[in-house]
């Protein structure tokens, strides 16, 4: 069995796996992301893979990048939340790492990943919404993961949802990304930590009373035990995503939508309201097939199993 190595590059942690056909992920190695520097992130990628490669034979690698990805697969043109900008990465990588190496979005990798093996297989027209310290995209449409014409299409997160509304990374003001991700979800907390301490006293105790220290993770945590203060943060945000999620559809009508990414560990406490919005908000609401919201089956693994299995058909 051709095993293969996928990595996927977010704007906070690289995280390659060794990975078989079936979709399995043999062994998992984790970093942080040295986000600001080109040449440090490009040496954490060839430490990972090196960490693998001692311990498997593999057949390739695929490198699944937070970033708009040119269509030769190898060019990262622009990143919002790394220092990429026209990055030839597949380039840099290659004699490192004495390999074929296949670069993708990330969110497109997962979006194939779920499309093979999850929540969307055998599914003709997929939807994936990734959340992370952004949100990501993918699309694929009977078999085929979609790039568009430059191979940066499906940037969900940076549709413009509310005119002249808050900057984003990307240079323009409103985007997605910035009312349903996880850098929106930390952003809120720590809003209301700053306003009502009362009101995020649960919040703030998860972080010894810094208000500038709350994650996302600390609002899933305390939104899992109960706290109200933490569970409407989630309810505003899975409103944010369900009316996003109607747009899409207005536009491709899919067959599944598939929400992934590290804040959709969260599950029901931000699905529930977005499914909810999204039901409120779909065009032609009662006259047309209301298309599932699933959660992604692979969790954050979706990303580095899709680049592999991508890097794996090339070769």
């Amino acid at each position: 069995m051709a095993l293969a190595i996928g990595v996927d590059i977010g704007g906070t942690k690289v995280a390659a796996g060794v990975v078989d056909e079936n979709g399995g992920v043999l062994a998992l190695v984790r970093r942080p992301t040295p986000s600001e520097d080109v040449a440090e992130t490009e040496a954490a990628i060839a430490a990972v893979v090196a960490e693998l490669t001692a311990r498997y034979e593999v057949v390739a690698v695929g490198i699944g990048a937070a970033g708009w990805i040119g269509n030769d697969r190898a060019t990262v043109l622009f990143s919002p939340h790394l220092a990429w900008r026209n990055e030839p990465l597949r380039d840099a990588l290659a004699g490192r790492i004495g390999l074929p190496v296949t670069v993708e979005n990330d969110a497109n990798a997962a979006a194939w990943a779920e499309y093979r093996y999850g929540s969307a297989r055998g599914e003709r027209v997929v939807v994936c919404v990734t959340l992370g310290t952004g949100i990501g995209g993918g699309l694929v449409v009977s078999g085929i993961l979609y790039r568009g014409a430059h191979g940066v299409a499906c940037e969900w997160g940076h549709m413009s949802v509310v005119p002249d509304g808050r900057r984003c990374a990307c240079g323009n003001r409103g985007c997605w990304e910035m009312y349903a991700s996880g850098s929106a979800l930390a952003r809120d907390a720590r809003e209301l930590a700053e306003v009502s301490p009362v009101a995020a006293h649960r919040l703030l105790q998860l972080v010894d009373g810094d208000p500038t220290a709350l994650t996302g993770l600390d609002v899933t945590i305390a939104a899992r035990e109960g706290d109200p203060a933490a569970v409407e943060i989630f309810t505003a945000m899975g409103r944010w995503l369900g009316r996003g999620i109607a747009d899409l559809a207005a536009i491709i009508d899919p067959s599944v939508v598939v929400v992934g990414g590290g804040v959709s560990e969260a599950g029901d406490l931000l699905l529930g309201p977005a499914r909810d919005a999204f039901a409120a908000s779909l065009t032609g609401r009662g006259f047309r097939p209301t298309s599932p919201i699933r959660l992604a089956a692979l969790g954050p693994d979706a990303g580095l199993v899709g680049a592999a299995d991508l890097a794996r058909r090339r070769v």
